[in-house]
């Protein structure tokens, strides 16, 4: 296959958000609460557990009463919003505004790390001529984070699951990014992390190539070896 255009899913993909200690660790700090290290322990182990942090460990059990929520947050910020601070909530923290602190931490730039590779595809990408679309199911704006990271001048076009009210494996958000980088379908190379979301670009004809939703430390070239430029 000629690849003459790429489409990367976001999180777990190009990029990682930090672990939950360091999540937690941080708004702690920025709130000015102190709590002791057994109980921030054991808020790290509990919130791991309710999957509170989003692009984080899943969650053990979904409660009842978030499920439809849990569902559907990809398709709007309220909902994600709803989704990700509902499942915090079932943790007992020692202040109300923390709720909410957590979730907004998740959505700046310094709380995402970049793989060691992504900048090196995407500039290999760029100087290659080959257009690149990030497609992502997520409920606020990542555009910031390529920007604060340097990479937003390396990529085309970002199609948002939010912004859309579609969620992967929906065919039409794949259908969106091809149009806007200008490319077949055919052509198109789709990289994500998760077989049934991004698996979905199959449905139009993209060859779809995966990587292992790692923290970045330990998949230093998930991207490199998918030979996705020319040597």
């Amino acid at each position: 296959m000629v690849i003459k255009g790429v489409l990367f899913d976001f999180s777990g993909t190009l990029f990682r958000i930090e672990p939950v200690r360091d999540w937690l660790a941080a708004v702690l700090r920025e709130e000015d609460i102190d709590v002791t290290p057994e109980d921030f322990e054991r808020y790290v182990r509990e919130l791991t557990a309710a999957g509170a942090l989003p692009g984080g460990p899943p969650p053990v059990r979904v409660p009842q009463q978030l499920a439809g929520a849990m569902a559907r947050r990809d398709l709007s910020a309220a909902l994600h919003r709803e989704a990700y601070t509902g499942l915090a909530r079932g943790v007992t923290l020692p202040d109300p505004g923390l709720y909410d602190a957590l979730y907004d931490r998740h959505m700046r730039p310094e709380a995402w790390q970049p793989y060691p590779d992504t900048a090196e595809v995407l500039a290999a990408l760029r100087r290659a001529g080959t257009p690149v679309g990030v497609v992502s199911n997520i409920g606020w704006d990542l555009r910031p984070v390529f920007r604060a990271h340097g990479l937003d001048a390396l990529v085309d076009a970002y199609v948002l699951s939010f912004e859309h009210g579609l969620q992967k494996p929906a065919a039409e958000l794949f259908r969106t990014a091809c149009s806007l980088i200008g490319r077949d379908p055919a052509d198109v190379v789709m990289v994500g992390d998760d077989r049934n979301a991004d698996g979905g670009a199959a449905a139009l004809g993209c060859e779809v190539r995966f990587v292992d939703h790692l923290p970045a430390p330990e998949r230093p070239d998930g991207l490199r070896s998918l030979g996705l430029v020319p040597r």
